[in-house]
């Protein structure tokens, strides 16, 4: 990876979350991705998480927008066991990383797996150990070779030294084992339409952004090949709906819907969705 120094400008985004503090996006043209600067201190990041709308650590369902989430969630959940069970002869050893409050690892412990989690959040950790799911701080302790699949769902983009969780994703790999990482992308129609107020830039939590030329090198540093980019269709909606209330103050269901809808559509002539799921193989 470059230097920040020697890396160009793309966009100024704010954070509309918790600080309301300024970051610049900058471009390395080696790998087509964005990098996020300045990028805070491992001590500080924490204080950029702590906010009761930080839907992906919390179970609650307080406001149409929340339930509508979950809603969409439980779906995409059925689809995400349906994918590694196509990818994987049978259930075998699963590791989520980023696992959030727990939600996939029920469901593919319940569709047979022998489940293992990692999430630092402790809020998320304590309503998965309710769910019967006992999520690690750290994969450190895990043996190397030992997951037939290890998933991230949108968690890439957060992780504080992005090469070597590259390193440690192809140690914890079983041989021909499979990576599925999910993460949006910048060059989707609804990322261009709202440029510096796009809600999956979600500065500076997602220090990192990605395009499937940035993943295939990426992981390819580290002989993990790209086999198949597959789309998130509904992130273009939530992310819509998010990006009006960021630009115009509120939730504009009807404008946000029509440039989700326009995202998806060209996204199936060009391969640029709002969110990519991409599956690799060690």
């Amino acid at each position: 990876m470059n230097k920040e120094q020697d890396l160009d400008v793309f966009v100024t985004c704010q954070d509309h979350s918790v600080s309301g503090e300024k970051f610049q996006l900058l471009h390395d043209a080696t790998y087509d991705m964005l990098i996020t600067s300045p990028k805070p201190s491992d001590k500080d990041l924490g204080k950029y998480y702590e906010s009761e709308d930080y839907i992906s650590h919390t179970d609650s369902k307080r406001s149409l927008f929340e339930k509508l989430y979950h809603t969409v969630k439980e779906y995409s959940l059925k689809k995400k066991i349906k994918l590694i069970r196509r990818l994987n002869n049978g259930p075998g050893k699963l590791l989520d990383i980023g696992a959030g409050t727990g939600d996939f690892l029920v469901v593919a412990k319940n569709a047979g797996w022998d489940v293992f989690g990692m999430e630092p959040n402790d809020q998320a950790k304590k309503l998965a150990q309710q769910k019967q799911i006992n999520l690690e701080s750290t994969t450190v302790n895990y043996e190397s070779s030992t997951f037939d699949v290890i998933t991230m769902w949108h968690v890439l983009e957060h992780v504080t030294n992005l090469q070597d969780q590259i390193k440690e994703l192809k140690r914890l790999l079983k041989p021909d084992g499979y990576l599925i990482v999910a993460v949006p992308n910048f060059k989707s129609y609804d990322a261009t339409y709202y440029k510096s107020y796009w809600a999956a830039y979600d500065v500076p939590r997602h220090l990192w952004h990605f395009s499937e030329s940035a993943i295939q090198k990426l992981f390819g540093d580290q002989n993990i090949k790209l086999e198949k980019t597959l789309p998130m269709s509904f992130d273009s909606f939530y992310v819509s709906l998010l990006s009006e209330k960021y630009k115009n103050g509120k939730m504009n269901f009807i404008k946000a819907f029509w440039v989700g809808l326009q995202s998806n559509l060209k996204g199936k002539r060009s391969g640029e969705f709002s969110s990519h799921i991409y599956i690799l193989k060690n």
